[in-house]
């Protein structure tokens, strides 16, 4: 068949399917989902595995079928089941995304977004987990986001379900622990807390990750050792050209671009995408904007040296001045 035909049967079906997503997402609900199991009997989890892929899909709220399936199949099969539904939907708006508009996306993009996918494509399944644990798109675009890139398929389905999974857990434990509720079942304490402590925890979890990857502040004699080893990285300072060139001087072979200019100029950094960038200023308050500023534009490798400048020179390491 011709992939013309193709693309525009997968885009019909698309638009179909995100018709009755809208029309229906209101129906959606743990009752409707139990009545269905109930239904089908022995092949229940087949059917709610079905219906969490084709919901995935098709933008409806995942956090409804990941409560209902922890009250229906407890807190172990609920998240199995959950996962894999989850999983398999995240797969076909993936395959859909990448054989409906992959290939239009790579001949009208700018030169920038194709750096970003590159540097998107070389971190792979790092990306990927990154992303799923600390949400910076929602869940089902990202799904179809991601199929834009190169990332090979079996990276995105092995990180993919595992990076979800302390989301899954948290949600299916809380569904089953307010079924326990309502039916007034043993250790409604125990089992109360264990669902707060979870929900917590998968709250809290995306930011303390966040925090750990970038791992932000880095001191000058580590910066001087990576320096003497040869490692690649990129040295941004974000300083005023005259500061770059006064007093204090700068860390040779770094490149100056000033805070105010760094939104305009940011795309002279996309070859240094998936490769260490080292932020300096005199201090190292413009550099928090800074690190702002790249992690925005999709860095994630990038740390600010403590104190910058100040501390450089403080500990006598070599500067230029031209």
């Amino acid at each position: 068949m011709n992939k013309k035909v193709i693309r525009f049967l997968l885009f019909f079906l698309i638009i179909i399917g995100l018709g009755i997503a809208l029309a229906y997402r209101d129906s959606v609900s743990g009752e409707m989902l139990e009545e269905g199991v109930r239904r089908f009997g022995e092949m229940g989890p087949l059917f709610f595995i079905g219906v969490y892929a084709v919901g995935t899909a098709v933008f409806l709220p995942g956090s409804i079928m990941t409560l209902a399936g922890g009250a229906m199949f407890g807190p172990v099969w609920g998240v199995l089941y959950s996962l894999t539904g989850a999983t398999i939907g995240a797969i076909i708006a993936f395959l859909i995304s990448r054989y409906l508009a992959a290939d239009w996306v790579e001949q009208k993009a700018s030169s920038r977004v194709r750096r970003l996918k590159s540097g998107v494509e070389a971190e792979g399944w790092r990306f990927i987990a990154f992303v799923r644990l600390v949400p910076l798109l929602p869940f089902n675009i990202l799904n179809y986001a991601l199929g834009l890139t190169h990332i090979r398929i079996s990276h995105y389905i092995f990180a993919t379900f595992f990076a979800m999974a302390p989301g899954a857990v948290a949600y299916t434990y809380i569904g089953f622990a307010g079924r326990e509720l309502i039916a007034g079942g043993e250790g409604l304490i125990q089992k109360g807390l264990l669902a707060i402590g979870l929900l917590a925890l998968a709250v809290f979890l995306p930011g303390f990750i966040k925090r750990l990857r970038q791992n932000q502040m880095l001191d000058v004699h580590d910066l001087n050792e990576r320096l003497l080893s040869g490692q690649d990285m990129l040295i941004l300072d974000v300083r005023s050209r005259d500061e770059f060139m006064g007093e204090y001087g700068h860390i040779p072979q770094s490149l100056n671009i000033p805070l105010p200019e760094l939104d305009t100029r940011v795309d002279e950094l996309f070859p240094y995408l998936d490769r260490p960038v080292v932020i300096v200023c005199r201090s190292h308050k413009r550099s928090g904007k800074a690190a702002r500023i790249l992690e925005r534009e999709g860095f994630n490798d990038f740390q600010v040296v403590r104190e910058g400048m100040t501390a450089w020179v403080d500990a006598s390491f070599a500067v230029a001045l031209d």
